[in-house]
């Protein structure tokens, strides 16, 4: 079996670290130890932590956004989409509760500020699936006319602390859960 690259093994150390420490509280002595590399190793993969920290994220959202493809179609329905795009989330944060943790970590830090003011102001490259499905919705007449990080609040907000629960052990969703709160979501999105 072939050994993961250094790299790779950087960025797993890292993202257990950050998921279970938070950003200060996993040094890059401390992931460098993890990785079993020299501190010194740890920079010749990234510059400083602020990007190993970035590129963390960049890996985490390639799969997300791999993961909410997965079966996902165009040309079905708005609420169809809505419905495959949360439930894909959802299932996502559960089945990979290191990935939710490190992305919490993530957006609630001064780097996912940076990164949601960028996409709201439209300044990131990347488009988000999301503000796509919004936009047409808007346009359609079948979302209610709200400001963007409304509508995300919205889809995301409850998504989020449901996914927190699960993985707290406070609920324990079944694929009847999931579809109520997702539709749910949908009803709270619909003009």
């Amino acid at each position: 079996m072939p050994k993961p690259d250094k790299r790779e093994e950087i960025l797993c150390s890292a993202l257990h670290l950050i998921a279970e420490h938070g950003f200060h509280g996993a040094p890059m002595a401390m992931i460098a130890e993890r990785a079993g590399v020299g501190a010194g190793t740890i920079y010749r993969y990234f510059e400083n932590k602020d990007v190993l920290i970035n590129e963390m994220y960049k890996e985490l959202e390639k799969r997300l956004t791999a993961y909410l493809l997965e079966g996902y179609a165009v040309e079905q329905p708005l609420r169809d989409r809505f419905l495959h795009l949360s439930t894909a989330v959802l299932r996502y944060c559960i089945t990979n509760p290191i990935h939710f943790k490190y992305l919490e970590q993530f957006h609630n830090s001064p780097y996912g500020v940076a990164h949601r003011r960028d996409k709201f102001l439209g300044k990131s490259v990347q488009r988000d699936l999301y503000c796509e499905l919004f936009e047409q919705g808007v346009t359609q007449g079948t979302i209610k006319n709200l400001p963007m990080v409304v509508l995300c609040s919205l889809a995301f907000g409850p998504l989020i602390f449901i996914a927190r629960d699960h993985i707290l052990g406070f609920v324990t969703l079944d694929d009847k859960l999931i579809n109520n709160i997702i539709s749910a979501c949908w009803d709270s999105l619909k003009s």
